[in-house]
């Protein structure tokens, strides 16, 4: 089926604000998982929902959803403020032994500066994206990406290429300290006491910018890689969608469905079958505006939408669209 692709490892499900990607993100997971898959979900949203969904503890390591006979769904809610703590101890750790102590409270001053700085946060984020996607070609069948509302994600989709190029940039800063450092060591037959600092410092760069190098590759894999973008068939969402859409396109990424969330009944009263109505108006000018992209409806679900059950409803509904 479109959406449970075997040979597809990534996908994201993004969209406007509220229009269900939590849940189709699930879903999503779920009905692969039904087919003996091993399917990670990964909420990038700070308003992490999809522990509240399947009315389960979910926090920033994998945690087991649900054991479908044959495969698997884990949950993990990114907490950047965990990833960024994390990584500055590491950095703090390296520069306390490498460097002098008499530079020891500019170098800690330093780093609180840091965890404060302007995309610090939406770093941590994609550095956590990236180790998912990495975790998923070990560990899973597919990870799926329950993405924050849509700016938001096409700010951290643009990123590694952005954050590749900047790594470059100071990897070749450090190429020319060291060539000036190796000529001074000529000039005065000194040895340099810095020497292992600077090759630390390539090494954690160079694996920074593979890291970010690989998840750009992989996001635009159109094999192994697809965006569906989720929407409610109202003037704004529609509106956003293909915004998304035309964006994504010129990132390279691949939207591979179009997935109109809560479709109102026709047979359930004026009220509802005038908005069925309006809603046909605003699907036809989806389908209009990108010819080439899949549109999955999906039909307005009763009751409330959270817990094993109900998301194996909706992993229903989907696989039969």
């Amino acid at each position: 089926m479109l959406l449970t692709d075997p040979e597809r490892r990534l996908l994201f499900v993004g969209g406007k604000g509220g229009v269900g990607k939590t849940s189709l993100a699930s879903a999503i997971a779920l009905a692969r998982a039904r087919q003996g898959a091993r399917v990670l979900v990964v909420s990038t949203d700070p308003a992490h929902n999809l522990g509240h969904l399947w009315e389960r503890e979910v926090g920033d390591e994998p945690v087991r959803l649900a054991t479908p006979v044959g495969g698997a769904v884990d949950g993990v809610e990114i907490d950047p403020d965990r990833t960024i703590d994390r990584h500055l101890a590491a950095v703090e750790q390296t520069m306390l032994r490498l460097l002098p102590e008499r530079q020891h409270a500019q170098a800690r001053e330093h780093l609180a500066r840091a965890r404060l700085a302007p995309g610090s946060h939406e770093s941590a984020v994609l550095e956590r994206i990236a180790e998912a996607a990495e975790l998923g070609g070990r560990d899973y069948d597919l990870v799926v990406f329950d993405t924050a509302p849509s700016g938001h994600t096409l700010r951290l989709l643009a990123l590694p290429g952005q954050l590749a190029g900047w790594t470059d940039t100071l990897l070749r800063n450090r190429d020319r300290s060291e060539r000036f450092s190796a000529a001074m060591r000529g000039l005065t037959g000194r040895g340099d006491p810095e020497r292992s600092t600077e090759a630390e410092l390539r090494r954690t760069l160079q694996r920074r910018r593979e890291r970010f190098v690989g998840l750009q590759a992989a996001v635009t894999d159109d094999r192994a890689s697809g965006f569906v973008v989720a929407f409610t068939a109202e003037a704004l969402p529609v509106a956003e969608t293909l915004e998304v859409v035309a964006a994504l396109g010129g990132m390279d990424v691949r939207v591979t469905a179009l997935i109109a969330n809560r479709r109102s009944p026709a047979d359930g009263g004026d009220i509802l079958r005038a908005r069925r109505t309006v809603e046909d108006r605003h699907l036809a000018k989806v389908r209009t505006s990108v010819p080439g992209i899949p549109v999955i409806e999906v039909p307005l679900m009763k009751g409330e939408l959270t817990g094993a059950d109900a998301l194996g409803e909706l992993a229903e509904l989907l696989v039969q669209s």
